[in-house]
């Protein structure tokens, strides 16, 4: 397929990885100059996109090239999706040509783990590094890594799947079929898990506010935490000493200079990061831990959609 020609001024970054389309509009400088959202419609998002984008020129954000996040396993260099549970099958499949054909713009689709660490690398806390990591912890666990200043995807462009390495061989299975991966222990609803089975189990426990409401989260729990809560700060704790496991096996083997740590997790603030640096300390070959900044992402929830408009907008450069 022809690439369209770009006549805009303006790039856009689409989020797709939750029920809400989260768009960001900057310039070439990377100033946002517009965000956007709107409710996702799984089975009609090419129409829905190519409206949106409509929307944008008629508000005089005239698009050069469009960045689309999804999360799940995307192949850049044939730009298809290769798994996503954002999309049905039937719409991811063939996502980047048919928004390409519909909007008659430049398109570029990238996993939004991908995404939001060019994102930070760009504008955010990986600003003035060279080689560095992101590690983003929600509802998943995913990463990404940007070698020499490039986002380096690998061969088939899933490098980064930081949250399948194995923390526990003795754990809970996995959604990719292993046993005991970060994912399962670090996720925000395996945190929520091993909380509940801990209250269940140990009736020391229900002192914690947490067991008078069992459909807490894990965002509950770094409220209880930062509010004194004893069981609420330990299992956070824990938490944080998985992560560190895992970063400090990122960090023995490809002794970057920095470990960036997004997602909706480390809204705990030091309450995580701290642990997570001490178990690396502890862990981590000591030269390669003295090399490597430990630090939180500065872009919170608009670390996908900057980073898949600044993707869509270095694309032509």
């Amino acid at each position: 397929m022809t690439t369209p020609t770009p006549s805009g001024t303006s790039f856009a970054g689409i989020d797709l990885s939750g029920p809400v389309i989260q768009i960001a509009v900057i310039d070439q400088d990377g100033t946002v100059i517009g965000r956007h959202d709107a409710p996702k419609q799984s089975e009609r998002i090419v129409q829905q996109l190519s409206e949106l984008t409509n929307r944008l020129h008629a508000d005089n954000q005239d698009i050069a090239a469009i960045g689309i996040a999804i999360s799940g396993l995307v192949n850049r260099h044939i730009d298809r999706v290769v798994s996503s549970r954002d999309l049905p099958t039937s719409v991811s499949e063939d996502l980047h040509a048919e928004v390409t054909k519909a909007t008659g713009l430049r398109v570029e689709l990238e996993n939004d783990a991908n995404a939001a660490a060019y994102g930070e690398f760009k504008a955010g806390a990986g600003r003035h590094t060279q080689d560095m990591f992101y590690i983003t912890i929600g509802q998943g666990i995913g990463g990404a890594l940007i070698l020499d200043g490039r986002l380096w995807t690998g061969a088939t462009g899933f490098a980064g799947e930081v949250g399948h390495i194995t923390i526990d061989t003795e754990g809970v299975e996995c959604i990719c079929g292993n046993t005991g991966c970060l994912e399962t222990v670090a996720s925000a609803p395996n945190i929520v898990r091993r909380a509940k089975d801990r209250l269940y189990r140990d009736n020391t426990s229900s002192l914690s506010r947490l067991a008078m409401n069992r459909e807490f989260t894990a965002a509950d729990m770094a409220h209880e935490a930062r509010n004194g809560d004893d069981f609420s700060l330990m299992m956070i704790e824990r938490t944080g000493k998985y992560i560190g496991t895992a970063v400090a096996s990122v960090i023995n083997l490809l002794n970057v200079e920095r470990i960036v740590l997004g997602g909706g997790v480390m809204d705990a603030g030091e309450l995580i990061l701290n642990p997570i640096i001490a178990e690396v300390k502890r862990r981590a070959f000591q030269p390669c831990f003295e090399a490597a900044e430990i630090v939180a992402a500065e872009l919170g929830g608009d670390a996908v959609r900057l980073g898949a408009a600044m993707l869509a907008r270095d694309s032509l450069s």
